[in-house]
């Protein structure tokens, strides 16, 4: 797995990476997510239908295929 970097490094051309966020409740939480130009902000599905906007810290390549 490759290893976490500062969100200010992520990609931002809309494909998805791995993000980590913290949760209202302190928690920190691992989705795929993708950076939204015209919102200025990254979005996760938290489910198959739910979409939510988050702060991530970091970040990481979605696959290992993207870690090449």
């Amino acid at each position: 797995m490759a290893e976490r970097k500062s969100i200010e490094t992520a990609p931002r051309d809309g494909s998805e990476v791995t993000v980590y966020w913290t949760d209202g409740d302190g928690v920190m939480n691992e989705s795929v997510g993708k950076w939204d130009a015209g919102d200025k902000a990254w979005w996760v599905y938290t489910d198959g239908d739910t979409k939510k906007k988050v702060q991530p810290t970091s970040w990481r390549p979605a696959s290992p295929e993207d870690d090449s």
